[in-house]
């Protein structure tokens, strides 16, 4: 059984539809790379399935869990951790506040967090505002981790940030998957989410228009689905 299943999910900002059918799922220990131009509905597709978004019709499954039904702290509490767009870190707090906010137990803590992000062990006293665009991911990143969660989001994962940073973040992301985390991501690193995924999804206009393997995104699928 699918650990997440969305199905013909359609979703809705006051009366303006935003998507018209999106289809995915993902199987425990997977990383699923969510795909598709500016505006496709990647974002408003996290939205629905953490429900902070809660104008949907579909199906929206976790762990045979209708999603629907419930707030966004219920579908935390269930195992989804999200790292936004934007990162959202508390400025005002430190590192440490930040990852003490969210943590919940299990076999992630804050060793374990900065261990997979040494920087961040170097800057516990330090206030998030005071990061770099790429530390504050990180700090994201960890942050969501800490809620101990069975399904990891990371949306827009590596945007606008620094080669050497990107490249340290999806270090960590493949580490993540080789210890059987799974793994929702979003990006627009081809080349590094071709690497790391087991499946991909790609959206048009609000809906499902391709899903298949790296393998099978070819030049073709590239120009129609996800060039500029």
């Amino acid at each position: 059984m699918s650990l997440l299943q969305v199905s013909k999910l359609e979703a809705f900002y006051g009366a303006s539809q935003a998507l018209f059918g999106v289809d995915l799922e993902i199987a425990e220990g997977e990383l699923v790379a969510l795909m598709g131009r500016n505006g496709m509905g990647k974002t408003t597709t996290v939205r629905a399935i953490t429900r902070m978004l809660r104008t949907t019709r579909g199906e929206i499954r976790f762990d045979g869990r209708d999603l629907s039904v419930l707030p966004s702290f219920r579908a935390a509490r269930l195992g989804i951790g999200l790292a936004p767009e934007g990162r959202r870190c508390f400025a005002n707090l430190s590192v440490s506040e930040n990852l003490m906010a969210s943590a919940r137990s299990g076999p992630w803590t804050i060793d374990k967090a900065t261990e997979l992000f040494p920087r961040l062990g170097e800057r516990m006293t330090q206030s998030a505002a005071t990061l770099s665009g790429g530390e504050q991911q990180m700090l994201a990143i960890a942050r969501a981790l800490l809620t101990n969660p069975r399904l990891l989001i990371l949306d827009e994962a590596t945007e606008g940030l620094a080669p050497v940073v990107r490249q340290e973040i999806w270090a960590a992301i493949a580490k993540l998957k080789q210890g059987g985390q799974s793994i929702l991501v979003i990006d627009k690193a081809f080349s590094e989410l071709r690497a790391v995924a087991d499946r991909c999804v790609i959206l048009a206009r609000g809906e499902t228009v391709w899903t298949g393997t790296p393998a099978g995104l070819t030049p073709e699928v590239e120009t129609e689905f996800l060039g500029v």
